[in-house]
């Protein structure tokens, strides 16, 4: 089960924002049944958490919240700032509802103990978030726009 909290507006210019952020997050869990919160939330909210989880300053685009071992089915919790990603959609040349899906797969990838912390990792989480990416007919979020078309 997805669970879809709207803190911030701005979030409902995304069409059909929460069937594109359940089916990222379905699609991610590969059949897997677990319950994840989505909070769609703002910068200034993020970089609370941020903050306060991670120790470091400022917002960023998403967090993940993995739940322990003992609160299973829950998987975890996500947390995505509405001006990060819209600034980084806009600088990348995309939609903000593909960015939006391709920041739930790997924020549900990390839930799921996916990582990127050395080359070997970054390159398997990456190839795996393509192929999700791409059964939802999102473009590949690691190749340059204009390669594209």
């Amino acid at each position: 089960m997805i669970s879809i909290e709207v803190e911030a507006e701005g979030w409902r210019e995304v069409a059909d924002l929460e069937s594109a952020v359940e089916r990222a997050a379905l699609a991610a869990l590969a059949g897997e049944t677990a319950e994840v919160v989505v909070l769609l939330t703002d910068d200034m909210a993020q970089a609370e958490l941020n903050a306060r989880f991670r120790g470091r300053p400022g917002a960023t685009n998403v967090l993940s919240f993995p739940a322990p071992e003992t609160a299973r089915p829950h998987l975890g919790d996500l947390s995505l700032a509405l001006e990060t990603c819209r600034a980084e959609a806009a600088a990348q040349g995309k939609p903000l509802s593909h960015h939006l899906a391709h920041l739930v797969v790997h924020g549900v990838l990390h839930l799921r103990g996916r990582d990127h912390e050395d080359e070997v990792q970054a390159e398997a989480m990456e190839a795996e978030e393509r192929t999700i990416l791409a059964s939802l007919a999102i473009p590949d979020p690691y190749r340059p726009v204009e390669a594209q078309t």
